[in-house]
């Protein structure tokens, strides 16, 4: 174990050039959503200097870091999720108090993580060129792939571990220097994963995190003109904003956005199965996942046989803290959050929704009870909105034309499922939906290795997690090699000493 020091750090401070700087900014206090008197950190809502030395920490940073071989870069991370792996339970609590989570899932969440940082680290063994054939005779042409330079991750509070590492691993591996906005509702985690990376071995600067309202963070990064690409997760009205910043000067962007995933459950031996699946991808995080499943899409003839079971499920699901055992649903992250879901249950009942839970009682607080919604139609606020939070929309079809019609009748593309015995329908509904991940027979979970996104407005740029990474974070640079000057290429090719060959003029 290391020293549990690197779990703790003073309160209003950034994390730059590997150390604990203080900020001016005004305090924000960290609330665990389960106790709202549980003050879990305070971290500063950085001012303008306090982003202006990280950038010019990561800048400085930069070009030693991208000469340091990528073999070493992957040796660092492997050491990283080495000692998250030594102070799981630790930082599973921290997650959980600041986030609400279910213990279970926080751990189950950390586990995840280090399977996406050890993919990441074998990528330094990976950073692949190409060679490619020369008209010329003695010259040689190849390509090389080099960081784009210093990167804004700008994360959501739904994933404290995940959400970091998914971007701080393969920018690093690939030999950029990160600066990190974590979510201010729950900063504490990523400042302990810094922590954490920095006694594996990380470079000053190479990593640095500063805290505050993306309002003002967030937008600082996405104008720099330093700043070579944004990696962002978080809402779409967001990360359009984010875009055309970016798009202004230029730059690169990596979007993960909103979504309204469906599953269509067109038939199943075991009708069970499929409403435990569909739960499990609907419930983690309190449905507070971009990519839960937040829509039922499904026949009218086992429609009522699928609801009974949902919401048999769905009504006794152990709903409180996070941290208490058997514990499935936590509270919501915020007071704003608690509204929205509230809301949007109303506006659905309101419009014509059926609900089948009981609007049960729950403990005092940021808790909302799990939620079926049935007789939900296509044009309703609840089955065109994501809402974020633990509630289910039933919508009843004829078939699978009508199920492809309807899960496409959103502004989202993020994830779908299909559940059906026929083969066929299961590949046209596949192939005919627009979305970047479809999952046939399970729910919307995906793997550490499998790359990861969506399509419209449910993501921009290349999809992160996998072999997609290098899209984004680095650039292909092409090399033209002759062993020392002498005659022109196109003098052997041509024959007309002075004169280029054919096809050689450049049309740029």
């Amino acid at each position: 174990m290391i020293d549990q020091q690197a779990l703790e750090y003073p309160h209003q401070v950034n994390f730059i050039n590997n150390d604990w700087v203080p900020s001016s900014g005004l305090p924000v206090e960290t609330l665990n959503p389960a106790d709202k008197d549980d003050v879990v950190g305070i971290v500063p809502d950085s001012t303008a200097e306090d982003i202006e030395a990280a950038i010019s920490a990561a800048e400085r940073a930069l070009p030693g870091w991208a000469a340091t071989p990528g073999p070493v870069r992957g040796d660092i991370l492997r050491r990283w999720s080495e000692l998250i792996g030594e102070n799981t339970e630790d930082l599973a609590r921290l997650m959980t108090r600041e986030m609400g989570k279910p213990l279970a899932e926080s751990r189950g969440e950390l586990g995840r993580a280090r399977m996406e940082i050890d993919y990441a680290a074998g990528e330094g063994a990976r950073i692949h060129g190409t060679t490619i054939p020369s008209r010329a005779p003695g010259l040689l042409v190849y390509t090389e792939r080099e960081p784009i330079g210093v990167i804004a991750a700008i994360t959501p509070w739904n994933f404290p571990a995940v959400a970091p590492v998914r971007k701080i691993a393969p920018a690093l591996v690939f030999g950029n220097t990160v600066v990190l906005k974590p979510a201010l509702e729950t900063p504490l985690t990523a400042l302990a994963l810094a922590a954490l990376l920095r006694d594996a071995g990380l470079p000053e600067g190479v990593l640095n995190v500063v805290n505050g309202r993306g309002s003002k963070v967030g937008s600082q990064l996405a104008d720099d003109r330093r700043i070579a690409g944004v990696s962002f997760t978080g809402s779409t009205g967001v990360g359009r904003t984010v875009n055309e910043a970016v798009a202004r000067r230029l730059g690169s962007v990596q979007l993960e956005l909103g979504g309204k995933n469906a599953a269509y459950v067109h038939s199943a031996e075991d009708l069970r199965s499929v409403a435990a699946e569909i739960t499990s991808a609907a419930i983690q995080a309190t449905g507070q996942r971009c990519t839960s499943i937040s829509r039922i899409i499904v026949r009218h003839e086992i429609a009522d046989d699928l609801v009974a079971l949902l919401t048999e499920s769905w009504s006794n699901m152990q709903v409180g803290p996070g941290d208490v055992e058997g514990t499935v649903v936590g509270p919501l992250v915020n007071e704003a959050q608690l509204k929205r879901v509230t809301g949007y249950v109303d506006q659905g009942i309101l419009e014509g929704a059926v609900r089948t839970t009981p609007d049960r009682q729950v403990p005092e607080g940021l808790y909302f009870a799990p939620t079926v919604l049935d007789h939900v139609t296509r044009d309703m606020t609840v089955a065109r909105e994501e809402i974020f939070g633990p509630v289910l929309t039933i919508t009843r079809v004829g078939g699978v034309d009508e199920a492809i019609e309807i899960t496409n009748h959103t502004e989202y593309g993020l994830a779908a499922a299909v559940f059906s015995e026929d083969l066929e329908v299961a590949m046209r509904f596949s192939r005919e939906t627009r979305a970047g991940m479809i999952h046939v027979n399970h729910g919307t979970l995906s793997q550490p290795h499998v790359p990861f996104g969506g399509v419209k407005e449910s993501g921009l740029g290349a999809f992160s997690i996998g072999a997609t990474n290098v899209d984004f974070f680095t650039q292909t640079k092409v090399v033209y090699l002759k062993a020392k000057a002498g005659s022109q290429p196109g003098d052997v090719v041509s024959g007309r000493r002075g004169l280029p060959a054919d096809g050689e003029i450049d049309p740029a």
